[in-house]
């Protein structure tokens, strides 16, 4: 019996559950067989590509230690809501999305992220399917990172994960510091900004801000915004409006949050985060063996699967430690501190600080083994 999964998916059943669970999702007596049914089919998908985010990610912490780069990495499996929205956006099939896997990387500066993303073009034996560079081309709602969609390449027993598919974001702290803060006054406020559905006037000051730290970075700015001098007076007048400054200083204390204990001689790899909406209270799940943080995360998701409504927000992400957790993903503990200190520096007619030190992240480790022990990847599409 091998330690691998087994890739016999059919991708038949797989897209057809995409179309079911893009639906509206009437759920009945008749009905609700064939749904369960289908967040069946889609979640062992989803978990189907967790071995091959894990290797990228490792891939990535060794680039960095082989050219002295200090930094954070951490990896999520994509959210089933988040997967239902993009299935209804775009014209995309549940087995064509591109980031059901994620590895995000955050590094000190430009030049850094410069080094990481050669070192994949030249060096990593993954595919790399498509390229997205937001930092030479900014979104029109001002995000900036580095994209690379990989196509997962295995070897000897580890191919039957080939051509899963993987996104790795490459981003510096300060534009984490803002792609993080749009999704947590989102959150906050209930509104999808990262959508750019929500308030107007928000979204505007997150494009000056964008366009304040591509000077900073000596990068590209996004498309029609006006001088520094302009975005410095307008950011001012939305910041009165808003209250804006108040309001990021407020969120990390009106966002409470928990953890279970862990001890120190038995660290945990994978955290499931829950974020309730209406209480703003997060509760971050350490879990220790895969195999069962990949049912408390599907569990978890199975009220709102059946509600249609989103009543929390949940995604089991992995990381070395809680602390690198919490930069990784600070828009579900209300930590917007270095956006928000950034906005007052420029509010009092100081320019924007680039940051330069990194965060510590352990990342001496050797290249991670290809035969790792994955007995609890033993999934094939089951129907219960």
């Amino acid at each position: 019996m091998t330690d691998y999964p087994e890739a016999d998916y059919d991708l038949n059943e797989v897209i057809q559950a995409g179309t079911i669970i893009a639906g509206d999702l009437p759920w009945s007596p008749e009905t609700a067989p064939e749904i369960r049914k289908a967040f069946t089919v889609a979640n062992n998908w989803r978990d189907a590509h967790a071995y091959p985010m894990r290797s990228v990610r490792y891939s990535m912490m060794w680039f960095m230690r082989h050219n002295g780069i200090e930094g954070i990495t951490a990896a999520r499996l994509k959210r089933m809501q988040a997967i239902r929205r993009k299935l209804r956006r775009l014209p995309h099939q549940l087995c064509d999305l591109q980031d059901l896997g994620g590895c995000r990387v955050i590094l000190p500066s430009i030049a850094d992220v410069r080094t990481l993303v050669s070192m994949v073009r030249d060096r990593s034996r993954h595919i790399i399917r498509d390229e997205n560079d937001y930092i030479k081309r900014p979104k029109k709602d001002g995000y900036r990172s580095h994209h690379l969609m990989l196509n997962f390449q295995g070897r000897d027993r580890t191919a039957v994960h080939d051509h899963r598919r993987i996104e790795l974001q490459v981003r510096t702290r300060l534009q984490h510091s803002w792609a993080t803060a749009v999704e947590a006054v989102g959150l906050f406020r209930g509104e999808d900004l990262k959508g750019n559905k929500g308030s107007e006037n928000w979204l505007r000051l997150f494009k000056l801000m964008s366009a304040e730290f591509a000077m900073a970075e000596s990068s590209k700015a996004p498309s029609n915004v006006p001088s520094h001098d302009d975005r410095v007076r307008e950011l001012r007048e939305l910041d009165a409006e808003l209250d804006a400054s108040a309001m990021l200083q407020n969120m990390s204390h009106a966002v409470r949050w928990t953890d279970i204990a862990v001890p120190s001689n038995t660290p945990a790899r994978y955290y499931l985060i829950r974020f309730d909406n209406a209480l703003k209270r997060v509760v971050v799940e350490p879990h220790f063996v895969p195999r069962w943080a990949m049912k408390s995360y599907d569990n978890a998701e199975e009220l709102d699967n059946q509600s249609g409504r989103e009543t929390s927000n949940v995604v089991l992400v992995e990381a070395d430690k809680i602390e690198n957790l919490k930069v990784a993903y600070p828009n579900y503990f209300g930590d917007v501190q270095l956006f928000k200190t950034q906005l007052n520096r420029l509010l009092k007619g100081k320019d924007v600080e680039e940051y330069t030190v990194a965060p510590q992240e352990q990342v001496n480790v050797s290249r991670p083994r290809e035969n790792p022990d994955l007995v609890w990847f033993k999934r094939r599409i089951r129907w219960s």
